[in-house]
């Protein structure tokens, strides 16, 4: 039996197979795909088996899967294709027998507020009614979604956005990455569904203060209407859609979307989840 993992070039993809092989799991069980296997050579070169995986052509995900075999089915970022995109690949999976389902969510994904989030629960509903045991990893936000805000914080000193009054519970990549390990090498997660969430809820004060200790210099969060928002970012130049999602995510942050913990998270990996500066460090 192995444990396939697509989207392997992606950050994500690569520190799940990088931490299964921390965890001792022998490099010919663990299968990585991706659309080009160029982008994984280096865990070709660890001794991973790698497969050409799209999730456009499901085909491609029958032929990498085996029977019994783990599926990670890590959430694509064609949010206008990937309810479809998933659905194709949960059947293919069927299809070749998977005989584990894991599926990187979103956080509270059935009744959140956030357009992200909130995507991931069509996805839900085709898993459970695969017919395949699977478990339900809703992630949160990623520490390093803050990687984008860096370059105008550190020119101005300022970390604008509508969130309000709004905080959010991250963890790092890492994070996300060994609790995807913890299950698929672990027992009794089968059924199971996990909020998963840093361990603290912090503010955008907060990241403010954080960036202002690692860049030593004064960052201060100003805080912005939704319209002013996205005025700030079509001055920018940032396109239209991109801008009007940039601002419907603040409003779900804004909403309480990603202030959720419960400490699952922390319960599977086994230890505190990393703080919000220890996060951003590598960033800068």
């Amino acid at each position: 039996m192995s444990i396939v993992v697509p989207a392997a070039s992606g950050h994500l993809g690569r520190l799940i197979v990088r931490d299964l092989l921390d965890r001792g799991v022998p490099a010919g069980d663990i299968v990585a795909g991706a659309r080009k296997p160029d982008a994984i050579t280096d865990l070709a070169d660890a001794g991973v088996r790698t497969a050409v995986i799209d999730y456009d052509d499901p085909t491609t995900v029958e032929a990498a899967v085996g029977a019994a075999d783990t599926f990670v089915l890590i959430s694509g970022n064609d949010l206008a294709n990937r309810d479809r995109q998933h659905a194709d690949a949960i059947a293919a999976a069927g299809r070749a027998g998977a005989g584990h389902l894991v599926y990187t969510s979103g956080l509270r994904a059935a009744e959140s507020p956030s357009p992200i989030a909130a995507s991931h629960a069509p996805t839900e509903d085709a898993v459970r009614a695969s017919g395949i045991p699977f478990t339900l990893l809703r992630n949160g936000w990623y520490t390093e979604n803050y990687a984008r805000d860096l370059p105008a914080v550190r020119a101005g000193g300022v970390l604008l956005a509508s969130v309000g009054e709004g905080r959010v519970a991250s963890a790092a990549r890492r994070d996300f990455a060994q609790a995807v390990g913890a299950v698929v090498t672990g027992d009794g997660h089968l059924g199971q569904t996990y909020e998963l969430s840093g361990d603290v809820a912090w503010s955008y004060s907060d990241l403010a203060a954080a960036f202002s200790e690692l860049l030593g210099r004064e960052v201060t969060y100003r805080p912005v209407t939704p319209e002013e928002h996205l005025r700030v970012l079509a001055d920018a130049g940032v396109p239209e859609q991109f801008a009007g999602m940039a601002v419907a995510v603040d409003a779900g942050i804004r909403d309480g979307a990603f202030a959720y913990t419960n400490g699952d998270l922390a319960r599977l990996i086994g230890r505190p989840t990393t703080p919000l500066i220890d996060g951003l460090r590598p960033l800068v």
